[in-house]
């Protein structure tokens, strides 16, 4: 109920802000960077996902998907993110699917049924979905954002197009800096905790097995076992976690020979900091763990 009034507030908030600007809707923070970066104080961004829960499997209420429905531009990651978008109605003219234009190197995945807490049962099947992980896909997504706000608030058009440009270098400066840092980790096995970094991955040329944990919960007995087997199959020395686990764990996996390294996909919007600088401080950290 208190994260409900909570977003309640947060909903009311970003349309009293709005009254005299457009509204760009989002369904992850990475997007919902992008529109601040694209449109300045000239747009109000509404990513309404409370903190805590996972973007991809939360599903909004009717106040939210209200206050989406009205946005003027609805921007979708594509790649089966966030899966409440396909079964509820909402202005085709208003939506932007960011990585359409690359749907034909989408990566499809196997079928995995876990819970996530609070976010409960679900199902890591089809197509692997956090296409942000390459940045030279990210900067592809940024284009095609940048393109739908132009077309639907012509008022912004001249903004958006002096500001994507220095957002499109970024995105390929941390594309081009992560391929320097991570190339001794070429060919090499690294173990991660959740199945997120497909795109990550094949963008840096790493081997990356994904197990089914829990985000940021203590694994149990069985899980611990897996991962000894994982290690001693694939001789990995790195354990990536997708959130910072409980120092136990981070004990554990040191016993059993992991290096760990928290390397957040940035879904929901951090606590503090922006998308660029906390992928450059994690990315660095993945760089120096693999030194040893």
């Amino acid at each position: 109920m208190l994260r409900r009034l909570v977003l309640a507030a947060a909903l009311a908030a970003t349309a009293a802000g709005a009254q005299d600007r457009p509204v760009v809707a989002t369904v992850n923070y990475p997007l919902a960077w992008m529109a601040e970066r694209l449109g300045g104080d000239g747009v109000a961004v509404l990513f309404p996902v409370p903190a805590g829960q996972d973007p991809s499997f939360w599903r909004p209420g009717l106040s939210e998907i209200a206050a989406i429905q009205q946005a003027d531009v609805i921007a979708l990651n594509g790649a089966a993110f966030a899966d409440w978008t396909t079964r509820t109605t909402l202005p085709r003219s208003r939506l932007v699917d960011t990585s359409a234009a690359f749907a034909d190197s989408y990566i499809s995945t196997q079928a995995v049924t876990h819970s996530h807490g609070a976010d409960g049962e679900h199902s890591h099947t089809g197509t692997a979905s956090y296409t942000w992980l390459d940045f030279d896909q990210a900067a592809r997504q940024a284009e095609a954002l940048a393109a739908m706000m132009q077309r639907r608030i012509p008022a912004l058009s001249d903004t958006v197009a002096g500001n994507l440009p220095q957002l499109v270098d970024d995105l390929e400066a941390l594309d081009a800096d992560t391929r320097e840092a991570l190339a001794d980790l070429r060919g090499s096995t690294i173990l991660a905790t959740h199945p997120r970094y497909q795109y990550f991955a094949r963008a840096y040329g790493l081997d990356i097995t994904a197990l089914e944990w829990e985000t940021g919960a203590m694994p149990d007995p069985d899980q611990w076992q897996t991962l000894a087997a994982k290690k001693a199959e694939t001789g990995a020395s790195l354990l990536i976690w997708e959130a910072a686990p409980p120092k136990e764990a981070i004990a554990q996996a040191d016993e059993l020979g992991l290096r760990s390294v928290v390397l957040s996909p940035l879904a929901g919007r951090p606590e503090s900091g922006d998308f660029p600088s906390i992928m450059r401080d994690q990315i660095t950290a993945l760089s120096e763990a693999g030194e040893g």
